[in-house]
């Protein structure tokens, strides 16, 4: 097969290149390039662009750096910033595979190709002569969850070499192959953010608005916060009080307010309704003729564990039911919806604060 491989300058692309290799593939490298938000380029990013060559090097393969820098801060960032303002929670990385890596790099280079490859922790298999998003046996690594937005037909001309790899054997085959970068760290962050600091991004796009934390047990203001687009449900990092643990459990936008509350047992910061908005099934809709209800597993944050419930068909969306408390639900985020067995991952909806009438 003639074949595009995204290669990022990591070890996991590296090997997924390796691995297509030697099946005898005729493969071209590429490598998506983003800079800065301020118009400068990304040191970091030519770090990476050096790495992806010595590896095109080694297997004499062509190599092509090519720019989506554009698209990436209207659609993606963009999206970002409109969440927070807002006071959601966004999932950027979600959006960067939907719009970015399989959108616009498939439209403009990828077409030209029988198959595009990544080095994502996922497996695309064929059942009943359908394609299906499938779960990674690392659980850790697991990006299923990444992956949830997009459309049948950009998963239909997906190859994940690496879906049946733990991080453990990645780095092992990396290391018999003589890969330049086997012993490379992993990137951590948004995508293709690299180094930046997420909190300096919104801070330079959004500026800052000082506010009160308060104590939403008492109503009593505990501290200021800089912005409530800084903050998220659930989270507990980076509130500034003393005498933890915090927890965010619910915004003000109008009143620029953040309501906190004490305590890890706080029953606040749990629940086990989740409204779903804008649903998107990546192969099939799992309800069949007359039912309104079925059994699924599901994620709320990228985790390596599974929770368990039941989804309902609404007039106006869907509705998971949990069998166990969940924290942090917070809307704008994404459930991922799996198969009860967690091995096909279904697709994914936008969490709301309340079903919407």
């Amino acid at each position: 097969m003639k074949i595009a491989v995204l290669i990022s300058g990591g070890v996991d692309s590296a090997v997924a290149v390796d691995r297509l290799y030697k099946e005898g593939h005729e493969l071209h490298l590429f490598y998506i390039r983003i800079g800065m938000d301020n118009g400068e380029g990304d040191c970091s990013a030519e770090e990476d662009i050096e790495m992806c060559t010595l590896i095109a090097r080694k297997y004499g393969l062509p190599f092509k750096v090519v720019s989506l820098h554009e698209e990436y801060w209207d659609y993606v960032m963009q999206y970002a910033l409109d969440t927070v303002k807002a006071g959601l929670t966004p999932h950027p990385d979600m959006m960067c595979n939907k719009i970015i890596k399989f959108g616009f790099f498939e439209q403009r280079w990828g077409h030209d190709f029988d198959k595009t490859a990544t080095g994502h922790y996922a497996k695309v298999v064929e059942k009943d002569g359908w394609y299906w998003l499938a779960t990674a046996p690392d659980p850790v690594k697991d990006q299923t969850d990444f992956l949830a937005q997009i459309s049948y037909e950009q998963l239909s001309h997906i190859l994940f070499p690496l879906g049946d790899m733990t991080k453990e054997e990645v780095r092992h085959a990396a290391q018999e192959a003589h890969l330049p970068n086997a012993g490379r760290k992993d990137s951590q962050g948004i995508c293709f953010l690299g180094k930046i600091d997420y909190a300096d991004f919104l801070e330079r796009h959004l500026g800052t608005r000082p506010g009160p934390v308060i104590e939403i047990e008492t109503g009593r203001k505990i501290g200021e916060h800089k912005g409530y687009w800084f903050y998220t449900i659930g989270q507990r990092k980076g509130l500034g009080l003393g005498g933890g643990p915090w927890f965010v459990v619910r915004k003000n936008i109008r009143d620029n307010a953040i309501y906190v509350s004490h305590g890890y047992d706080t029953k606040l910061q749990y629940g086990r309704i989740i409204h779903i908005q804008e649903m998107h099934w990546i192969t099939l809709n799992p309800f069949h003729a007359g039912e309104d209800m079925v059994e699924v597993a599901f994620k709320t944050r990228h985790t390596p564990e599974f929770s368990f419930g039941s989804l309902s068909a609404e007039s106006d969306g869907y509705t998971l039911h949990s069998r166990s408390d969940i924290q942090g639900i917070a809307p704008g985020q994404y459930a991922i919806i799996y198969t009860p067995d967690m091995k096909i991952c279904l697709g994914s909806g936008m969490i709301t604060l309340k079903s919407k009438k």
